[in-house]
């Protein structure tokens, strides 16, 4: 570290430490001395935590307006002209040339190309006027000076090329690795993005400050329209005219950018560009460019359309990391939910099984005991039995559905009439059906089915119950029995108050009972283990309300490969002796 990085460093330190009080010092602003600017920079950015480190750079000589770097070309020249002239009759012309050359080359590294090519002649006109003889003079003794009039023309002129297009190339290498560094800060940032507004907020600062725009994100909303993503301080959607709502919309669906001019702006200062996912547009990023033209001699704005692409591109990887993270923590917190409420339903299950059990048996015997107690108490005893068997139900149904999800209930497939199963459903629950009437409709030359007899039963009787539960006394219920091609359709359906409005995309759901407040008994377990053992059958259940009123739950389930049914020995007429 040399003296002047110490001074410099002592007094940036000394700075911050006695002046950046965090509630007044924000920023600070660094001049760029040429040998220890970086060191500065850095003392400040590592001490000033609280504040913004800023480089001040004084303005490059290309910045200036073109009539003025072709007066500072021909001022060098004239200066190269005034040092070589009291030398002239020490140095030889040839070395004159060589000082006149590296001017050229001198104007065209700092002024630019035009300006160099008129060094170029000026140099050449100045070399004939005041060193060539006859001396202040443009007339040429020698007609061989011509020659070299020529070569010198045509050798500045070459290498005035040579040197701007090196110059060209040097800042276009300078800033490609600009671009590149900014871009990487701005990937660092936005993989620590771990919501929306840290993404938006991100690329708006970016752009802002390297790309000299003003950035607003339109994401999808509901129904997949496009709506402002705002963020403290940011623009709102007033400030998009119906036109470039449009466009935006037409962004979105194509993926494809559009300019300001191809959308009707007259000022070329605005650009559309889509956040193109991997799976889906993520939404489109708009891009207003600061204007900078004070008067109508000033450069117009403009944008950088390939760093602002490759902006968009990590914008739009970011909001899909950020959304499927969303995602994946969602689908997490539901199967921990999922596993927990089904450790809990297993459990209970099995500790209240057992006293179910044994309370069934003690009401079961007081009600069924001849000795002498009164009918009123054996009213009571069989009222206790008969709940203590729902409550049962009720146990069971969650033990089933906790083994249904664990998938701890194999399935015994066996090729079996549906009709067998129909009518051992209804007898099951004829105490429950007892006053509603029962209607089979079965069509004729109905396929065997693979199913599991006893699960199929189940759900059987879990649609009759709920049919009887919701209906009114004497209402008949219909279980109708059809083949549609390589599948077997059931249903059951009631004349009752049918599924309420709204409801019937999530009846199949656990513990769902349609109206929150319903005075039918039960815990809403009943269709979603019909679901479960159905799709176990690689069949399908769908729920839906008759005209008229009433409900309908209809199940479909596979029928391909039944073997044939032989008659048995007997059953057709026998032959016999004429």
């Amino acid at each position: 570290m040399t003296t002047s990085d110490r001074i410099t460093a002592d007094v940036a330190s000394a700075t911050i430490g006695h002046r950046a009080d965090p509630c007044r010092l924000h920023r600070i602003y660094v001049g760029r001395p040429r040998l220890f600017a970086n060191f500065t920079e850095r003392a400040l950015s590592f001490d000033a935590r609280t504040a913004d480190c800023f480089r001040m750079t004084p303005a490059p000589i290309r910045s200036l307006s073109a009539p003025l770097r072709h007066l500072l070309a021909l001022a060098a020249c004239a200066l190269t002209a005034a040092v070589a002239w009291p030398l002239h009759g020490t140095l030889d012309l040839a070395n004159t040339v060589m000082l006149f050359l590296l001017t050229v080359v001198l104007v065209a590294a700092f002024l630019g190309r035009t300006q160099a090519i008129l060094a170029s002649f000026a140099s050449v006109a100045l070399f004939d006027f005041f060193f060539v003889p006859p001396q202040i003079s443009f007339a040429v003794s020698d007609a061989q000076y011509l020659v070299t009039f020529a070569v010198m023309l045509a050798v500045a002129l070459f290498i005035s090329h040579l040197t701007a297009g090196l110059k060209s190339g040097t800042d276009e290498a300078i800033a490609r690795e600009r671009r590149t560094r900014a871009l990487y800060s701005l990937a660092k940032a936005l993989a620590g993005s771990v919501a929306p507004a840290q993404v938006v907020e991100e690329t708006v600062k970016f752009i802002a400050q390297h790309a000299g725009g003003q950035a607003m994100f339109l994401l999808p909303g509901d129904h997949e329209t496009l709506q402002v993503f705002s963020i403290d301080g940011g623009p709102s959607a007033a400030a998009l005219t119906m036109t470039e709502q449009l466009s935006a919309s037409a962004v979105f669906h194509s993926r494809e950018t559009i300019a300001s001019r191809e959308i009707g702006a007259s000022d070329g200062l605005r650009l559309l560009l889509p956040l193109a996912g991997s799976t889906r547009c993520r939404g489109v990023l708009h891009v207003t460019a600061h204007s900078s033209r004070h008067t109508p001699t000033d450069p117009p704005a403009t944008l950088d359309r390939p760093l602002l692409e490759a902006v968009a591109s990590l914008a739009a990887i970011a909001l899909e990391r950020v959304h499927f993270v969303e995602v994946a923590q969602c689908s997490q917190l539901e199967t921990q939910s999922e596993r927990l409420r089904s450790s809990l339903l297993s459990a209970i299950s099995h500790d209240i099984r057992t006293p179910l059990t044994a309370l069934y048996g003690l009401a079961d015997s007081l009600a069924g005991t001849t000795s002498a107690l009164p009918e009123s108490e054996r009213e009571t005893a069989r009222a206790i039995r008969d709940q203590a068997m729902h409550l049962h139900g009720m146990v069971t149904n969650l033990l089933d559905m906790a083994r249904l999800q664990a998938g701890k209930m194999p399935l015994r497939l066996e090729w079996q009439p549906i009709e067998e199963v129909i009518g051992a459903s209804i007898r099951a629950v004829g105490l429950t059906l007892r006053g509603n009437p029962v209607r089979v409709e079965l069509a004729p030359d109905l396929p065997l089915v693979a199913i599991d007899a006893v699960l199929m039963e189940r759900v059987l009787c879990n649609l009759l119950e709920n049919a009887a539960k919701f209906s009114p006394p004497g209402a008949e219920i219909t279980i109708a029995a059809a083949t549609e091609q390589h599948w077997l359709a059931l249903s059951v359906s009631d004349r009752g108050s049918g599924f309420p409005p709204g409801s019937l995309p999530r009846v199949f759901d656990l513990f769902e009972r349609g109206a929150r407040e319903s005075p039918v008994a039960g815990v809403g377990l009943g269709l979603a283990i019909s679901r479960a053992i159905v799709e176990a059958h690689a069949g399908s259940i769908d729920a839906s309300n008759r005209d008229g009123g009433g409900a309908c739950v209809r199940i479909r389930l596979p029928t391909g490969g039944a073997p044939d049914i032989e008659p048995e020995a007997g059953d057709g007429p026998e032959a016999g002796p004429a």
